[in-house]
């Protein structure tokens, strides 16, 4: 996993809040499928959790 992208994704979210990884994807000019690899990781390890709200998002998970 890419830590600098990965860090990248965490402040993303930090700042907007719950995303949508193509808006994330977007908004760091990088490719969605990297994102949705990093996403996924970061779900697994506890990091981000998704939200269904009509469709998915992604937030982090407060500590």
């Amino acid at each position: 996993m890419s830590e600098e992208l990965k860090a990248q994704i965490v402040e993303y979210l930090k700042k907007k809040g719950k995303s949508k990884t193509k808006d994330i994807a977007k908004g760091l000019g990088v490719k969605k499928k990297e994102v949705d690899t990093i996403v996924k990781e970061m779900a697994k390890a506890g990091e981000v959790e998704f939200l269904y709200i009509g469709t998915s998002y992604v937030q982090l998970v407060e500590k």
